[in-house]
């Protein structure tokens, strides 16, 4: 082992080195959805599914969002994306003044939890394809989270650890 071959103070400072860095590494943790409402707040965008996908269109426009949810009795029923509107309305020739966001949505919904880990979002939206996922306590819609909400956090983690090793390095 390296520590049989180090002097007795060299031996003393790589293991503090080494717990430091073990401390680092194991402090480190992408966090859960819960981090990501917190930063960002828990507003939900959502239309009844009778609208017209122009209507929801013009909600995405105004709010800066791509997707909405789809609420009819107050419960969610679906949801409705920009990819929903490029494949099955632009694709196929529809009217986005004429066409339902009922005949649209996608009502095959996976939601995450507050405690859901950021790594299992990663890994849900890039294996199955999406942009957004609902957040559900207790069967109850308390969020929504984008793919840019992820990127960001984990851009953030990143930063934060980087600066902690800059910090060690210097001997701060």
């Amino acid at each position: 082992m390296i520590l049989n071959s180090l002097s007795g103070r060299q031996a003393i400072v790589f293991s503090i080195r080494k717990d430091y860095l073990q401390s680092i590494a194991n402090t480190y943790t992408m966090g859960k959805v819960k981090d990501i409402l917190d930063s960002k707040g828990n507003a939900v965008y959502a239309v009844s599914p009778d609208v017209t996908v122009y209507h929801a269109i013009e909600v995405m426009c105004e709010k800066n969002i791509g997707g909405l949810i789809i609420m009819e009795d107050g419960k969610m029923v679906g949801i409705f994306t920009e990819r929903d509107y490029a494949r099955k309305l632009i694709l196929k020739g529809k009217s986005s003044k004429d066409t339902s966001i009922r005949e649209l949505m996608t009502t095959k919904v996976f939601t995450v939890t507050p405690d859901t880990s950021i790594e299992e979002c990663m890994w849900i939206m890039s294996n199955r394809k999406f942009r957004h996922l609902p957040v559900e306590e207790n069967g109850e819609l308390v969020g929504v989270i984008s793919i840019s909400d992820v990127v960001r956090t984990v851009i953030n983690e990143q930063k934060s650890i980087i600066e902690h090793l800059e910090q060690y390095i210097a001997g701060q």
